[in-house]
């Protein structure tokens, strides 16, 4: 059995008996006015972020959602799009399908915005998406990208980047980790399925969607996962997993390399009203500018003296400059 089918199965049968905090951060879903969540579909979030931005959702977007687990972000997505077949969720196994479908029933009963025709639940999986070239505004997926082998995950990424449409989005949560995950836990398949030890550090993560072809990513939030102990996991010391949120754009990747934005920003503290440094930077005096990690570092070696880089906050919502 392949590490795909022994997901596969790990997730068929969490379909039909669900784990409250299987594998991931348990936390409570973004509250949105008129929006009621049934606790069948709550008991099934195996999320370990999230990926409903509302500043990323506006003119009705169609979006693609991979991975449907249990309704409860594609009902989410619904509530910003709301027309049939705003929300396209695919997922390979049945069980899974079909649990998404009953929840998506049951928040039809609580909540009178909300038809399941709002919702097209597919057969389909990460390396073949059932949808044309160009054709949707915003892939999403949650916590399961990190379960591919590197050569997989580079085919779903080029897969999403496939399917969205010039200047869409591709917004994921999964769970990183802070140094490289031993051999013997990455061939653990019950663990990969867990979302445990298929994470792969931040810089080859970023990598691995600029690699993809997106020329701007945007880190939305970077917490605490879990911790991977040293006694229970046959580990040297104590191994710390981390969730990230992520926004990457299907934009052309500038000469000079990808956007990456993680909240890292620019202060001019010479004695001008502002600085111009002849390239799209203005700052004005005193008054910190959001800017890329690739611009942060050209304006800290080119200008010490007159500008000061504050650290990356991990937290980016738009704004500034690259």
């Amino acid at each position: 059995m392949t590490y795909l089918e022994t997901t596969a199965q790990f997730y068929r049968e969490v379909a039909q008996t669900p784990e409250v905090g299987l594998c991931c951060v348990q936390s409570s879903p973004l509250q949105l006015p008129g929006l009621k969540i049934p606790p069948s579909m709550q008991d099934m979030n195996y999320g370990c972020g999230t990926t409903i931005h509302p500043t990323e959702l506006g003119n009705d977007p169609t979006v693609l959602y991979v991975g449907v687990g249990g309704g409860l972000e594609a009902l989410q997505f619904a509530y910003f799009s709301r027309r049939p077949g705003a929300v396209i969720a695919v997922d390979p196994v049945e069980a899974m399908r079909e649990a998404a479908i009953a929840n998506l029933t049951l928040a039809a009963q609580e909540n009178d915005w909300f038809e399941p025709s709002f919702v097209e639940i597919r057969a389909g999986d990460a390396f073949d998406l059932p949808v044309p070239d160009a054709s949707v505004d915003v892939v999403a997926q949650n916590c399961l990208f990190n379960i591919f082998k590197p050569t997989d995950l580079h085919r779903a990424l080029t897969e999403a980047f496939r399917v969205l449409k010039p200047n869409g989005r591709l917004i994921m949560s999964d769970p990183i980790a802070t140094r490289p995950i031993p051999e013997h836990l990455q061939n653990d398949e019950r663990l990969r399925a867990m979302c445990l030890s298929g994470a792969i550090t931040y810089e080859q993560y970023i990598q691995h969607l600029v690699d993809a072809g997106f020329g701007q990513v945007e880190v939305r939030s970077r917490r605490p996962y879990r911790l991977l102990n040293a006694q229970n996991y046959h580990l040297e010391e104590n191994l710390l997993l981390e969730s990230l949120d992520s926004v990457a754009f299907k934009v052309a990747i500038p000469e000079d390399g990808a956007c990456i934005f993680t909240g890292k920003t620019a202060i001019y503290a010479g004695l001008e009203s502002f600085f111009d440094d002849q390239a799209g930077h203005i700052l004005l005096s005193g008054i910190p500018t959001a800017v890329c990690d690739k611009t942060a570092n050209n304006l800290a070696k080119s200008y010490p003296q007159e500008i000061l880089i504050t650290d990356s906050t991990w937290h980016y919502d738009g704004g500034g400059c690259c």
